[in-house]
């Protein structure tokens, strides 16, 4: 949006909302705007390890990310990482530019991902390096919290070679926690944690099955044999619990002790490297207490991702229990589409909105179409366009995704 468009969004916001009291204090967020930021940098290469935990945190099959003698065999001729890596090896779960400037008693939860992919793979011994840009915001009234920020921020990443691997803009809501802890929305519509059957707990786990065994070969569609209205095979993700949840978040290496950085911008004197967003109490790190206390730098015992493997900490947040991440809900969207494109295909773009996120006891399924076809796209290369939705087994919407997938002719 334009900067006068922004500011006067901010604007109309204050002013309805000053009735109730309740304000986001962005002071210290508009200078901000368009300006490269800083961040993270993990010091190490990835390594085939970081590849192995990271596809079995994801529930990601391929054994082109797992399984040395099969990888050996195919083109690639050894272990090659899933698409979605790059936000593994990012910090912040790639929200950095996105979260950017001080808001008092703010919290933050992943709106959407869009990602592009520029055909350079990740392989063993590979580092990626980021440039990131804090692109815009805008405040919306929400029925969760009130004024809320959608905020939203670039990352390039490349390669120790200068190659492009990929670009991803991210997109976080930030909000007044004790706001959202006030309305309660998430209380009101949750209910208890789902208790499953012995049936349907085997139902879950044949689909799930299914789809583990669906192309595991890495066969390629061809672009000339598939039409639209096709779809793709159902995959099933749960029940998610604290242990799914813990999973995930060790996968990303930049929540391992020790293992990244501070990096600033050159030339920008004040490029928001690791300042204080204005967690509420409790969840922010304590930096000089993790030089000697691992627990301390560690986002499930002390920081903003408490709330994920803790209900009462959730509660504190407005997010009712236990919940799973944004970027882990991208990863799964795009992973899903690059196992069914197979070997000679691959993700070229997707944009995944979040509605809500998968809450512990619940499970995710995942239902995609083709619904268009382009044998000439501006890539290059033959593309068809996939919806996919994943839902929960209420049937309500978790994730909304377009992706354009290159297939061979």
């Amino acid at each position: 949006m334009t900067r006068s468009t922004r500011t006067t969004t901010r604007t109309t916001t204050r002013k309805s909302t000053r009735a109730k009291a309740v304000e986001l204090d962005l002071s210290d967020v508009d200078h901000r705007v368009g300006k490269p930021v800083g961040g993270g940098q993990l010091w190490d290469p990835c390594s085939t390890s970081d590849i192995r935990r990271w596809a079995m945190a994801m529930d990601n099959p391929n054994p082109l990310h797992w399984s040395e003698e099969f990888a050996r065999e195919s083109r690639y001729g050894g272990l090659v990482a899933p698409q979605s890596i790059a936000v593994a090896l990012d910090y912040g779960h790639g929200a950095q530019p996105a979260c950017v400037g001080h808001i008092p008693g703010s919290h933050l939860i992943f709106g959407g991902e869009e990602w592009w992919f520029y055909g350079c793979p990740v392989r063993p011994g590979d580092k990626l390096f980021q440039q990131r840009r804090f692109h815009d915001y805008k405040v919306a009234d929400t029925k969760f919290a009130g004024p809320t920020m959608f905020s939203r921020g670039d990352t390039t990443h490349t390669n120790q070679n200068g190659a492009l691997v990929a670009r991803e803009r991210s997109t976080a809501i930030r909000y007044l926690a004790s706001e959202a802890t006030k309305r309660g929305m998430y209380d009101n519509q949750l209910g208890e944690i789902k208790k499953w059957t012995q049936t349907e707990l085997l139902e879950i786990e044949e689909l799930r099955h299914s789809w583990l065994l669906s192309n595991r070969d890495g066969i390629s569609p061809h672009f000339d044999e598939v039409k639209v209205g096709d779809t793709l095979p159902r995959r099933v993700i749960g029940p998610h619990s604290i242990a799914t949840f813990t999973t995930e978040y060790r996968a990303f290496l930049f929540n391992i002790w020790g293992t990244f950085e501070w990096v600033g911008v050159p030339g920008v004197a004040d490029p928001w490297i690791n300042q204080d967003p204005g967690w509420p109490d409790g969840f922010a790190f304590d930096e000089e207490g993790a030089r000697i206390d691992p627990r301390k730098r560690d986002g499930l015992y002390v920081g903003p991702s408490r709330g994920h493997i803790d209900g009462d900490k959730a509660s504190e947040v407005g997010m009712a229990r236990a919940y799973g991440y944004g970027a882990t809900m991208g990863a799964w969207c795009t992973d899903y589409l690059a196992n069914w494109a197979g070997h000679d295909g691959m993700v070229r773009h997707t944009k995944a909105d979040f509605r809500t996120p998968a809450f512990e006891g619940d499970v995710t399924y995942f239902d995609a179409e083709i619904v268009d076809k382009d044998p000439e796209s501006s890539w290059g290369v033959p593309l068809v366009q996939i919806k996919l939705r994943l839902t929960n087994q209420d049937g309500a919407v978790l994730v909304s995704c377009t992706a354009e997938v290159e297939l061979p002719f």
